[in-house]
């Protein structure tokens, strides 16, 4: 879960990038459909493996009898969601220059620029605009505090399963980073696109 500390964290670093010039604002967006088309074939593919991993006819027509490609799938999932990410920045003109890892300063960027200025919250809040004006706020709030979470943990998750464990990755773990990474991306196109 997203607390105090980590927001802090990622508030520090994303300011010492910024005062060394390695993250630098107002630039003029190049790259976001680059990013957007690499987060929907990222989705698509962690579909595909999906659909291939679970599928023993789809295995037996292909001749891929003992096909497991769930790992991937997770892989595929976050990515997807850190390529949405970048698509954000960039759409926004925030340019990471920097020689840190690209992951973690992505992470902290939107925490930065988007969670802790309330820019993530807005948005999510105008999506909701049906509900009543209190409920609003508060579950634009949750909702926006799921997403960073999600991000967080498929980030987290992608670094543990795929460096540290080596057994079998379950088939529920597959498609819960599959769900959060169409639904991340959901929600960040919603941004772009306003």
């Amino acid at each position: 879960m997203i607390n105090e500390k980590n927001i802090k964290e990622s508030k520090e670093r994303i300011i010492k990038l910024i005062n060394n010039k390695e993250i630098t604002t107002k630039n003029t967006p190049k790259y976001v459909d680059f990013f957007i088309n690499n987060a929907n074939n990222s989705v698509d593919t962690a579909k595909i493996l999906y659909e291939l991993s679970t599928n023993k006819d789809k295995q037996n027509e292909l001749g891929l009898t003992s096909f497991n490609g769930l790992l991937w799938v997770i892989n595929s999932s976050y990515y997807s969601m850190f390529y949405m990410a970048r698509a954000l920045l960039e759409n926004q003109g925030i340019k990471i220059n920097g020689e840190m890892s690209i992951h973690l300063v992505t992470f902290d960027a939107i925490i930065y620029f988007f969670y802790l200025t309330k820019k993530l919250e807005k948005n999510l809040i105008e999506d909701l605009i049906n509900a009543q004006e209190e409920a609003s706020e508060s579950l634009g709030k949750q909702k926006a505090d799921e997403i960073i979470q999600d991000y967080l943990s498929e980030k987290i998750k992608r670094g543990r399963l795929t460096y540290e464990m080596g057994e079998i990755i379950l088939e529920s773990k597959a498609m819960t980073s599959l769900k959060r990474a169409q639904k991340f991306n959901l929600e960040i196109k919603k941004m772009i696109l306003k």
